[in-house]
């Protein structure tokens, strides 16, 4: 069975890049699906961060895609989030995601842009980021 294992720093000061690694046991990063981000900020609602697809191809939030960035090491079996120029606002716990690849990914990009995260059936345990000096 497929596992999603999220890790970084828990602590990171404005200004700073905030980088996150998703580690994927039971299967291969390289294998038909979607590797997303999403997050939780306290007392809101989840927002969808971006997409690696499984031929590393990457789509990002509109409202995040300056700031973010997704990568894949495959050597490692390990999906990567960077998040630059932080501030308190990017405070959340973040999750690492797979979808399967069978859909059309610009289906699913409006779909998950519109929070219906549809097709995500692997979630990791997520991991708390505070944003804080």
């Amino acid at each position: 069975q497929v596992q999603l294992q999220e890790s970084g720093p828990g602590l990171v000061k404005p200004s700073q890049t905030l980088s996150l690694t998703c580690t994927v046991s039971g299967g291969s990063i390289t294998d038909h699906y979607y590797w997303t981000w999403i997050r939780l900020p306290p007392g809101k609602g989840l927002e969808w961060m971006g997409v690696i697809t499984d031929d590393g191809s990457t789509y990002y939030s509109p409202s995040l895609k300056s700031r973010t960035s997704i990568s894949r090491d495959t050597s490692k079996n390990q999906i990567t989030l960077q998040l630059s120029s932080v501030t308190p606002e990017d405070t959340a716990v973040y999750y690492c995601i797979r979808a399967p690849g069978e859909a059309n990914i610009f289906v699913l990009l409006r779909l998950w842009a519109e929070g219906n995260y549809y097709g995500m059936d692997y979630w990791g345990k997520g991991t708390l980021v505070t944003v804080s000096s």
